[in-house]
C-alpha cells in the first residue's frame, strides 16, 4: 500500500510519472488480505474489488500478479467499465513471472471408485452437478460413443451410416440426453442433434439440426452418436448418468485413479469484457494466462449469419463486448468447449497477440458484428431482393460490429473438435480486422473465413495456413463468401453491378502469406466475394479460386502444380491477373467474361499458355522453368535468369510465414513442400466431352465442377450445358444450367448411363431429380 500512496502523492504534487500500483492473487490467499505478496487475494474478483476503490486508477498503471495455480471460477470474471484503465495506465491481469496460471471453468473431482464390469469403473458424483466434457491429468476423454474413437478417421474419428439405426438402437435401454453429429449432406459443415428418446420400433427421435444455414439434410453416411451408456467398452470412454449422480469410466492401462486429476467443465464463459455503448471497458490486458474447461456449446450455435453457410453461437472462453483497446498477450487456450475468443457487435482496436490456441470445441477467433448494422441484410442463401428495393447507401447503418481489431502472432490448431463449421479465425460483419503471422492448421473446415463483403478492409499478412479442409468439403484453407446486397439482385443492370458490389465492402488485402490445401483450394473467394487484392501469395497445391464477385487484383503470387480456378465469372467483373506464376492451365468453369486484365503470367508449359490465348487471354504472357530457389526447404524464390522477371514477377520473403514467437516457432508445424512439376500430367482431371441429349448439349461434371453447381461430388451429376427452346428436354422441363442427379432414384454418373436410363423408360413416367440453381429439384416426364 505504500507504493499506491506513493502514487497518489506524485499525481498531487505533479510529478511527471506516476508509479504503478501492485496487487496480488494467489490460491493460499484470502480476499480480506490487502492483496500484497505476502498476504494476497484468492480470487481475481478480490483484486477487481480493490482496483474500483483504488484512487488512481486511469491516472498510474496497475498490475495484478496471479501466482501459479488453477482457479476454479464459480461465474465469469466480468470486467465491466469500472474495471478499466486508460491509454497511459492500463489494467494488467497476468502471471507473475511466467507462473503456470490456470483460469478454468470446471470443477476438480474427489471420487470414490468401485468396479463396474469389464475393465469399466463407476463412482458417485456430488448432486446436481451436470457435465460434458471429463478430463483426466489434463486430457480430454472421450464420452462414450459409436463408433469408437479412431484417431486415424477422418471426418469425426469414426463414422457409421448405422450410428442411430433402428438396429442399433436396439441395444439403448434409454438414448435419452445422448447425441447425433453429422456431417451435411455436400460436406459444408455439420449438424447436431440432441436424442429426446425412441420409439417402440427403436426409431430414435432428436431435435436440433440448426447448426448450419444451408439446410439440406445430413450425409447417409458420415454420422456418429454419443453419451449413450451402452456405448461405453473402450478405453479412455465415459458416462455420466445424471438420474443416479454416477460416472462411469474405461480408464487406460496407464491411468491411475489413487492419484490422476479429474476434472470436468461447468462454465461456457471464463472471461466476459462487458461494457456499454456509453461507457466502453477499455485497456484491460490479460497476460500469460491459460484458460480451460469451458463447456461445449454446439446445441446454442443457432443464429444464421448472413446468407453464409454459418449459424454462430455469441460466446467464448473469453467475450469481448463494448470493448475497446483491450489485449489478450502470451496467453493459452487449452481445450476449451467452444470458441476460444468472440469479440461481439461493438468493439474496438481489440488485440490477441502470442497465443496458443490449441483442441477448441469450436472456433479460434471471432469477430462478429451485429446484422442491424447491415443494409438490407438477408439471412438465407436462396433468399433474394430486387434494385428497386435496397437501400443503395454505400457503408454500414450504425457502429455495432467489431473494428480494427488484431490478431498477431497466433499458433491456432487442432481445433473444430466439435463443430465442423469452424476455423482458426472468423470475420462476419466487421471492419478493418488484421491478421498477421499467424500459424493455423489441423483445421475441419477453413483455416481463415471471412463470411461476406461486410465490411471489409481487411489485412491478411505473413500467415501459415494448411492441413485444413480435413473433414468437410468444397472450401480453402482461406474461403470467404461475398453475398451481399449485389449478389444474385433481382432486376439490377448489369452495368451498374461493379459499384453495387462495392456498397458493402472495403478492399481487403491477402499478402505475403503460404496456403496449402490438400481437400480444396488454397484460397477460396467464393459466392460474389468482391474487392480484394491478393499478391506475394505462395499456394502450394489447391491453387486459387475466384467465384462471380467483382474487383479482384490477383498478381505476383505462385502456384505451385496449380493454377488459377475461375468460376462464372461476370462479364464485366474488371478483375485483373498479372505478374503471376501458374504451373498448370486455368481450370475455368461456368464462365461469362475473362476479366479487364488477363496477361503477363508465366507458364510451365507452352499447352497451358495455348489453352488460355483461346479464349483471349495471356497475350504477353511467357512459357518456361521458374528456377525455384530450394523448393524441397520452401524457398520457392526464382533464381537469377528465372523467365519470371520477363513478367515483372518480384520475389518476396519466404521465411516470414507464420509465428514468429520463438516460445510458439518452436513448436509450430510446417507445411509440406512440393516438388514442383514441370510438365502438367494428370495434375487435374480434365473437362467432360458433351454430347447431345433429347436435343441438349450435355456432360458429366468433373473435378472442381461439382462445386460451381453446389453438388455432392459422391453422387456424380449430368449438366444440361444448353436446352435450347425448341428441345424435347425443354419441353420436359428442363433448364439449361439444371444438374440432373437421379432417375427413377437411380444415380446418374456418366451420359451414357443417362441415356440407357431413359431409353429403358421412354414409354413410362420418369421421375427426374436435379439441382436447378443449387436447390433440388423433381421433373416428371415420360
Amino acid at each position: 500500500m505504500y507504493l499506491m500512496k506513493l502514487a497518489f502523492l506524485a499525481v498531487l504534487l505533479g510529478t511527471p510519472h506516476a508509479v504503478a500500483a501492485e496487487y496480488y492473487v494467489a490460491p493460499n490467499g484470502a480476499d480480506a488480505n490487502p492483496g500484497t505478496m505476502e498476504r494476497p487475494f484468492l480470487s481475481v474478483a478480490g483484486a477487481q474489488e480493490q482496483i474500483r476503490k483504488d484512487p488512481n486508477r486511469g491516472i498510474e498503471p496497475i498490475t495484478v500478479h496471479l501466482r501459479a495455480g488453477t482457479y476454479y471460477l464459480d461465474a465469469p470474471i466480468n470486467f465491466a467499465e469500472k474495471d478499466s484503465g486508460s491509454p497511459g495506465s492500463p489494467v494488467t491481469y497476468r502471471s507473475y513471472e511466467s507462473e503456470q496460471v490456470e483460469l478454468s471453468g470446471g470443477r476438480r473431482l474427489d471420487l470414490t471408485w468401485k468396479p463396474y464390469r469389464d475393465g469399466i469403473l463407476r463412482a458417485k458424483t456430488p448432486n446436481g452437478i451436470q457435465f460434458d466434457q471429463l478430463f483426466v491429468d489434463g486430457e480430454r476423454q472421450v464420452l462414450a460413443r459409436y463408433p469408437d474413437y479412431n484417431p486415424d478417421v477422418l471426418p469425426y474419428h469414426g463414422f457409421g451410416s448405422d450410428a442411430f439405426s433402428p438396429e442399433r438402437a436396439e441395444r439403448w435401454a434409454d438414448p435419452t440426453g445422448g447425441f447425433i453429429h453429422a456431417m451435411h449432406r455436400n460436406h459444408w459443415g455439420g449438424y447436431h442433434y440432441r436424442i429426446t428418446g425412441k420409439e417402440p420400433n427403436h426409431e430414435v427421435a432428436y431435435e436440433g439440426g440448426w447448426q448450419n444455414n444451408r439446410q439440406m439434410g445430413m450425409h447417409k453416411s458420415y454420422r456418429f452418436v454419443e453419451n449413450i451408456f451402452e456405448e461405453l467398452d473402450q478405453p479412455g470412454e465415459w458416462f455420466h448418468d445424471r438420474k443416479t449422480q454416477t460416472l462411469y469410466y474405461y480408464p487406460k492401462a496407464d491411468v491411475d485413479l489413487a492419484t490422476a486429476r479429474l476434472e470436468v467443465a461447468q462454465l461456457k464463459h471464463l472471461v466476459e469484457f462487458q461494457g456499454s455503448k456509453k461507457h466502453p471497458v477499455e485497456h484491460i490486458h490479460l497476460v500469460g494466462l491459460t484458460f480451460r474447461h469451458t463447456a461445449r456449446t454446439f446445441m446454442e450455435t443457432r443464429e444464421p449469419l448472413l446468407r453464409s453457410d454459418w449459424t454462430i453461437y455469441r460466446g467464448g472462453a473469453v467475450v469481448f463486448e463494448d470493448a475497446k483497446d483491450c489485449t489478450i498477450s502470451d496467453c493459452e487456450f487449452n481445450q476449451v468447449g467452444g470458441n476460444a475468443v468472440f469479440v461481439n457487435k461493438y468493439n474496438r482496436r481489440i488485440t490477441i497477440r502470442g497465443t496458443h490456441i490449441h483442441g477448441a470445441g469450436a472456433s479460434g477467433v471471432c469477430f462478429v458484428g451485429d446484422p442491424a448494422a447491415v443494409r438490407d441484410p438477408l439471412f438465407e442463401y436462396h433468399q433474394r431482393q430486387a434494385f428497386a428495393e435496397i437501400d443503395k447507401t454505400p457503408g454500414p447503418k450504425g457502429d455495432n460490429f467489431p473494428a480494427d481489431c488484431i490478431v498477431e502472432d497466433c499458433l491456432i490448431h487442432d481445433i473444430g473438435v466439435v463443430e465442423k463449421q469452424a476455423t482458426g479465425a472468423q470475420i462476419s460483419m466487421s471492419s478493418g480486422i488484421t491478421i498477421r503471422h499467424c500459424s493455423i492448421y489441423d483445421v475441419g473446415r477453413a483455416g481463415i473465413n471471412i463470411s461476406e463483403g461486410t465490411f471489409g478492409g481487411h489485412l491478411i499478412e505473413f500467415c501459415d495456413v494448411f492441413d485444413t479442409v480435413r473433414e468437410t468439403g468444397d472450401h480453402g484453407s482461406f474461403n470467404s463468401w461475398g453475398r451481399d446486397r449485389f449478389w444474385n439482385l433481382e432486376g439490377a443492370p448489369p452495368a451498374e453491378l461493379p459499384q453495387l458490389a462495392l456498397l458493402d465492402t472495403e478492399k481487403t488485402i491477402i499478402r505475403n502469406s503460404r496456403w496449402r490445401c490438400d481437400h480444396g483450394w488454397d484460397v477460396d473467394l467464393d459466392d460474389g466475394s468482391s474487392n480484394y487484392e491478393i499478391y506475394n501469395n505462395l499456394f502450394l497445391h489447391g491453387g486459387l479460386k475466384l467465384r462471380e464477385g467483382f474487383h479482384r487484383y490477383v498478381h505476383n503470387n505462385i502456384a505451385i502444380n496449380n493454377s488459377l480456378h475461375p468460376h462464372v465469372w461476370y462479364e464485366n467483373s474488371g478483375d485483373v491477373v498479372t505478374g503471376n506464376i501458374w504451373m498448370t492451365r486455368y481450370r475455368p468453369v461456368r464462365m461469362n467474361g475473362w476479366g479487364r486484365e488477363i496477361d503477363r503470367n508465366l507458364f510451365t508449359t507452352e499447352k497451358a499458355l495455348q489453352a488460355s490465348r483461346t479464349n483471349g487471354c495471356d497475350e504477353h504472357s511467357e512459357v518456361g522453368d521458374p528456377k525455384f530457389v530450394n523448393p524441397i526447404h520452401g524457398d520457392y524464390r526464382v533464381r537469377e535468369g528465372s523467365p519470371a522477371f520477363k513478367i515483372g514477377f518480384e520475389n518476396f520473403p519466404m521465411d516470414k510465414f507464420g509465428v514468429q514467437k520463438q516460445e510458439l516457432k518452436a513448436i509450430a508445424r510446417v507445411p509440406v513442400f512440393p516438388e514442383p512439376k514441370l510438365q502438367e500430367g494428370q495434375l487435374h482431371a480434365a473437362t467432360a466431352s458433351q454430347s447431345q441429349w433429347r436435343g441438349a448439349t450435355v456432360a458429366s461434371l468433373t473435378g472442381e465442377e461439382f462445386s460451381a453447381f453446389g453438388v455432392n461430388k459422391e453422387a456424380g451429376g449430368i449438366h444440361l450445358v444448353v436446352v435450347p427452346p425448341e428441345s424435347k428436354a425443354a419441353k420436359a422441363g428442363f433448364e439449361s444450367g439444371d444438374v440432373i442427379l437421379r432417375v427413377n432414384g437411380e444415380e446418374i454418373r456418366t451420359v451414357a448411363g443417362l441415356r440407357k436410363l431413359t431409353m429403358r423408360n421412354e414409354i413410362s413416367m420418369m421421375n427426374f431429380e436435379l439441382v436447378r440453381d443449387q436447390k433440388q429439384k423433381s421433373v416428371a416426364t415420360k
